[in-house]
């Protein structure tokens, strides 16, 4: 059995030091109130078991808890003073310098939390380690200085998550929809050096990668970007292909042939598609921003956002490329096709695709292919979209929506001095994310103790603790200069301000959103009513929490003229922390509290039996209460074979719901070959990736790719997340 240290390494458990400090502590008491030391081996051996009990690897602390309890159950409270006041002492010792100690973990590489925080870091790489140093740095006078105490004892205590606690003494924002038709159109300018229109599609390719690491680097969230945008330079490297093919036959001296012609044209530009899109293809692969990792990015395939059909039919080359590459894969350092993390890809359901006799069915049957092999695309509905929205765009990188602005009816304006706005016309590109604070609700569910009018009491006090933590978000942005991120205040990417200037417009009228997020519906429910938010009876309670934080967020923003929103937080490392914050304060409570987890947003959870088409249709409710975002996912086997039922999935998804996305398995064994499933086993009380073929359990010798929460994650996850992927059912 492992235990995690408060630096973040793992190490053996080790019963000798419980034995060696309650002894301590007994020797420190005075003689007549002693335990003896089979009372002192027994308190060790019940500390073990209950470690053992939680199924995963405990912390310090809790172990020093249960040793507290297990010293006051055997009647020794003289003793459990002396252990109490040995752990103040020590606390107070800790507090005067908690960073360097993590900071030196994370160079040797044995900070357990670090390795397994995000599944798309390496944090043995020098770039990780230095961004992980730096945030180590920022969370440490985040949490001394520049936020309120009750916050970070909120944070700390898991009531609620002020996320990204580590970017936050800068001037950061979370996430956004790309610009890049303005930048691409209208000029940029990268490091000091003026980008102007490029004069072909490869071109556009090449330098729209660029803008892509630019915009990662000046932001800690996901991006999206829009191959609509891209798709005008189709055409001009087709007109540019089409004058040098008349050059060389009027050199041959030859007669031309139009046909003859055109057909070389075609076949030349879709060489340059292919390059173009591989130049997107790797260079996001491969690329590593200034944070340690590939940048966050997810791309928009949208035929119906095409201005002309001209521009449909070229983006329609566009899209097909890039299904194809993605379901060809990238090679690892073996030489094997595996499947990558990014780019995230969206493809568009709408009518000129979802119908058999549609004309762009084939590219539907492609994107179905390259899902059941690859994971990606995901799917947006148009016409739910449409219906629920009132229009059709991307979600951000990390899944949040805008809602449509509102710039025509409250006389905003271009306030972000856009090449490309067009009065009356909603804008969506440019915009973005202040930032997220999730409550935890089942932790407001088991501090009512079941009674109905204390959680609603309790919940509306939490809401307001995480009003104010977004405020305080949204005022560490203000007075942001547009200097400190020209990429994207500057030159195009949100906005073209001038320098100096303050980014405070932004933050108001709708041009930016800030989200309040939520998480474990499931176990809030289940706590309260005893029933899983899918039953008939219990599904009410549940969407009254969602109305609640709904209103929440629309009070706040006519109060305020911000633009709260409710969020379907996409949990990563969090799952975990939340459910050891749990387990600390209420213990185990069956169905609640009793896993290493806890549900994502709204979502099923993850060990009901439920088909994939009674999942999405439920989902969808809540989805429609998440107008921030939100994503529903089914699990399915391998269904290379079954193409015809991927697609009958996402006809439902077109029909039913808004957002959502086929969890399949794509992993590889560099020692045996295996290309099947990786599975998890429990090996000495910790949970392992291990080949089914081999028996191979070296991280570093496997590739294994898996939806954690939106995003593909390949750098493996903590103890928490790989028990939720491991009890996943399959939906199909």
């Amino acid at each position: 059995m492992k235990v995690i240290k408060r630096n973040g390494a793992e190490v053996d458990f080790d019963i000798v030091k419980i034995i060696a400090a309650v002894t301590k502590a007994n020797a420190a008491t005075e003689e007549d109130a002693r335990m003896t030391p089979v009372q002192i081996q027994r308190i060790a051996e019940s500390v073990e078991l209950a470690c053992q009990g939680l199924g995963r690897a405990p912390t310090v602390e809790e172990i020093q808890d249960f040793v507290e309890h297990q010293i006051m159950a055997h009647g020794a409270f003289e003793v459990a003073k002396r252990y109490i006041t040995y752990r103040y002492t020590r606390s107070l010792v800790r507090r005067s310098n908690t960073t360097d100690d993590k900071i030196l973990t994370l160079i040797e590489c044995n900070n357990e939390e670090a390795k397994q925080e995000n599944s798309n870091k390496n944090p043995v790489v020098n770039s990780t380690q230095r961004d992980y140093m730096a945030g180590e740095v920022s969370r440490d006078l985040t949490n001394r200085i520049l936020l309120p105490e009750d916050i970070v004892k909120a944070h700390e205590e898991g009531i609620i998550h002020f996320h990204d606690t580590d970017y936050y003494a800068q001037h950061m924002h979370n996430c956004d929809l790309v610009n890049l038709e303005d930048m691409l159109q209208n000029g940029t300018v990268i490091t000091g050096t003026l980008i102007e229109r490029p004069h072909s599609f490869a071109t556009a390719c090449n330098i729209a990668t660029q803008i892509v690491a630019q915009v990662a680097s000046n932001q800690y969230g996901g991006q999206s970007i829009s191959l609509t945008h891209l798709a005008p330079f189709v055409d001009v490297s087709r007109q540019k292909i089409r004058k040098q093919v008349l050059a060389e036959v009027e050199e041959l001296g030859v007669a031309q042939d139009e046909a003859k012609i055109s057909r070389i044209v075609e076949k030349r530009l879709r060489e340059e598609i292919r390059r173009g899109v591989q130049t997107i293809q790797y260079q996001v692969v491969t690329l590593l921003t200034t944070n340690g990792q590939a940048p966050f990015i997810t791309v928009f395939m949208y035929l119906n956002e095409a201005r002309s059909e001209q521009e449909k039919r070229d983006l329609a080359l566009i899209i097909e490329e890039m299904l194809l590459q993605r379901y060809e894969g990238v090679k690892n350092e073996q030489g094997v096709w595996v499947t990558p993390a990014f780019p995230k890809l969206i493809y568009t359901l709408e009518e000129d695709n979802i119908h058999e006799d549609s004309p762009y069915y084939y590219l539907t049957k492609l994107a179905a292919k390259c899902t059941a092999r690859r994971m990606v695309p995901d799917y947006i509905s148009e016409k739910k979209m449409l219906e629920l929205k009132g229009d059709v765009y991307p979600c951000m990188g990390c899944r949040s929506f805008l809602t449509p602005d509102r710039f025509t009816d409250a006389g905003v304006g271009n306030i972000a001095n856009a090449g490309n706005y067009e009065p009356g016309k909603h804008k969506y590109y440019g915009r973005f994310n202040q930032g997220v604070v999730t409550i935890n609700l089942p932790d407001v569910a088991l501090s009512s103790g079941g009674n109905i009018e204390k959680f609603w009491d309790i919940f509306e006090d939490r809401l307001e603790l995480c009003h104010r933590a977004l405020r305080c978000r949204h005022d560490r942005l203000r007075g942001t200069l547009s200097d400190a991120a020209p990429i994207l205040w500057q030159y195009g990417a949100c906005a073209r301000l001038k320098k100096g200037e303050p980014i405070d417009r932004l933050l108001y009228d709708g041009y930016s959103t800030i989200s309040l997020g939520y998480a474990g519906l499931y176990e809030c429910v289940k706590y309260m009513t005893g029933k899983s938010h899918t039953d008939a009876s219990a599904t009410p309670f549940a969407l009254s929490i969602m109305q609640k934080m709904n209103d929440k967020c629309k009070e706040w923003k006519t109060a305020e003229n911000i633009d709260y929103s409710l969020y379907g937080t996409p949990l990563e490392s969090t799952t975990y922390k939340f459910a050891k914050c749990l387990q600390k304060r209420f213990g185990i409570i069956e169905s609640v509290t009793d896993k290493g987890y806890i549900t994502n947003s709204y979502h099923v959870h993850v060990t009901e039996q439920i088909d994939a088409f009674t999942k999405l249709k439920f989902e969808a409710q809540f989805q429609h209460l998440s107008p921030g975002g939100a994503i529903s996912y089914v699990e399915v086997p391998n269904m290379q074979q079954n193409l015809e039922a991927v697609l009958q999935v996402m006809k439902f998804i077109y029909d039913n719901i808004i957002y959502a996305e086929l969890n399949t398995k794509s992993d590889y064994c560099q020692v045996c070959g295996w290309d099947g499933e990786i599975e998890i086993v429990e090996e000495g009380g910790k949970l392992i990736w291990r080949c089914p073929k081999c028996g191979n359990t070296d991280q570093d010798k496997m590739n294994v790719a898996r939806r954690t929460c939106g995003y593909i994650g390949t750098q493996f996850w903590n103890q928490g997340r790989t028990q939720e992927i491991r009890e996943r059912v399959l939906h199909l």
